[in-house]
Order: structure tokens, then sequence, then C-alpha cells
């Protein structure tokens, strides 16, 4: 049996979703947790010290010490702080969305390829075990309907609902069809903070696929549940219950259900190690810098309709007085 070699891996960013990616590098056989970086020095030494590595405020500190890391700061910072690190020959899983801006996003992707190291985005729900099976069970779906809704929380405000949350089923939507877009149709309101809180979106595909897609982060409940309607069946998941079921017709035109069944396993702990992999492999990682850079390019074309929507409403409200 061949030994293993711990890749040498570091977190940038030591906030919530940072702390959790030092977590799992900790317990696998195939990472050694070097270093947490962020500019909060007592917030870098607390996670360090809890997973038993070294702090730094500076990620220019991971030079020749680590040949991968996860980027989990701010979104507004990502190209920021991700192209020194990727020129700097350390691969990079970047927590999604790539990047707060097309072209941000784009120059991520674009040293990634000069520089030829891995870039991966953390679209954490294609490791899903339930939408693993999911993709397994489509053939032409025509017909999505998608809500994730979430309570409140201050964490992730420096971008929209769709960049926060409806983007992940953007990704999803945009893998399991096989065409590209043909109109988007959207619209939503600010409720608690001074960016979109609650959105809905129409896409139509040039097949004749359509998708309604609903988020909200000022929901009572928390509810993440993908539906979508294909010849001869209806596919259903619940991403939080990891449950999901096929419902079609059998060769004698009767209703027959099969439960999905995934496997167990920790998202979170399937997308390290599957980027791990990719970094040892030199493979191209399940989510791409091309493929978050797409999904950014809907997210950000959904949130340019539902401003357009506003102004509508806006001109409709004014006449009206």
């Amino acid at each position: 049996m061949n030994a293993v070699h711990p890749i040498p891996v570091a977190v940038v960013g030591a906030g919530a979703f940072g702390r959790q990616h030092a977590r799992v590098y900790r317990s696998l056989e195939n990472a050694r947790l070097v270093a947490v970086v962020d500019q909060d020095g007592n917030r870098a030494r607390q996670v360090a010290s809890e997973f038993g590595c070294e702090a730094f405020t500076d990620s220019e500190a991971l030079a020749g010490r680590v040949v991968a890391a996860s980027l989990a700061v701010p979104t507004e910072h990502h190209a920021s702080v991700g192209v020194p690190l990727l020129e700097g020959g350390i691969d990079l899983l970047v927590e999604k969305p790539i990047a707060a801006s097309v072209e941000s996003g784009r120059k991520l992707v674009n040293v990634a390829q000069r520089t030829e190291r891995i870039l991966q985005v953390g679209h954490l729900e294609r490791f899903n075990p339930i939408v693993e099976e999911a993709y397994t069970a489509a053939h032409l779906p025509l017909f999505f309907e998608i809500h994730r809704l979430s309570q409140f929380s201050p964490r992730s405000l420096d971008v929209d609902v769709v960049l926060d949350l409806m983007i992940h089923d953007l990704d999803i939507v945009r893998t399991l069809v096989e065409s590209e877009v043909d109109q988007v149709y959207a619209s939503g309101l600010s409720v608690v903070s001074s960016r979109t809180d609650i959105a809905n979106a129409r896409i139509q595909f040039k097949n004749g696929c359509v998708a309604n897609l609903t988020a909200s982060r000022v929901s009572t409940e928390k509810i993440r549940k993908l539906r979508f309607f294909q010849p001869r069946q209806y596919v259903s998941i619940d991403y939080i219950e990891r449950k999901g079921v096929c419902i079609g017709l059998d060769e004698s035109n009767r209703l027959r259900f099969v439960k999905l069944q995934p496997d167990d396993g920790e998202p979170l702990r399937r997308q390290l190690n599957a980027f791990l992999d990719c970094v040892q492999n030199r493979s191209i990682p399940r989510v791409s810098g091309p493929d978050g850079l797409r999904a950014l390019e809907l997210a950000i074309r959904i949130r340019e309709a539902i401003e357009e929507h506003s102004r509508l409403v806006a001109r409709t409200v004014a006449a009206s007085k």
C-alpha cells in the first residue's frame, strides 16, 4: 500500500466558513493544515490554536509553506487576495461566489489558467449526496421549481440574496440543463438590508426548459428543496434532509415511486477531498473556475433583471400619484 503524503494547506479567512474548512482539513489524512490567515490577528490565533497550526495576518506568509489553500475572505476581496496566491504557485478553492463581479471572476480564471494552478469554486451543494443522486436521475429536465429560504443572519450581507443563496441552485440548474439561457425575468425586494433579501427568478433556456427559483434570507424557516420534471418522471429532493424520490410511469403506465438513496458523508469533507485529489492529480475540478464564472454571470443577469423590474415598479407608483 502506498504511503499517504499529506498536502500542506492553509485557510485564508478565519470567519465562520474558514473555521469549518480548517476543522475538516485538520481531520483529513491527505492534508496537513499548516496555517490560518486573517487580518484580525486575534481571530487567526484563536482558530489556529483550536486546530493546531500557525496563525498569520498576511497571506504573503504562505509562500513556500503550502501548495494549496481555501479562500474564505469576503467575496469582494476574492480577486485581490486570490490572484497573488495563484501567482505564487498556490492552488485555490475559492468560496462561492467566485467573485463579486464578472470582471473579478474572469481575472481569477485567467490567472489560474496562465499559472497552471487548480481553481475550484466552493459550490458546496454539488457535493451534497442527494444532489449527486439527482444528477444521476436527470435525463431531460424541462421544468424546475426551487425554493431556498433561510432565517435572517448578518453573516453574508456583503452580497445580495442572489449571490448569497440562489447562486447554489443556479449552478445546479445550469449544469443539469444542456442548453444556453434564453430569457431571464426576475423581481426582488430589500427587506432588512440595503441589498435584495428576497428574490424570484424565471429562467427560460433555448431548449424550452423553464426554471422558477425563489430565494429568501428573511424567512421564518429554513427550506432547501429542488424539484424537476422530465418526460415520464418527476424528481424531488430535500437538500437538508438529504432525501429524494423519483415518481414516474412504468411500462404499464402505473405510477412508480423510487426513493433516492444517497451515500453518507459531510458535503464539505467530500468537497475538500475532491479539491485535494485535483491538487494531487492535476485534474479539472468538478466545479471549475469557468463553472463558477458562468454561475456568477447568470446571477448578475438576474440581479440586472431585478433592478429593471424595480425601476418599472417605481415608475408605476410615481404615475399613480
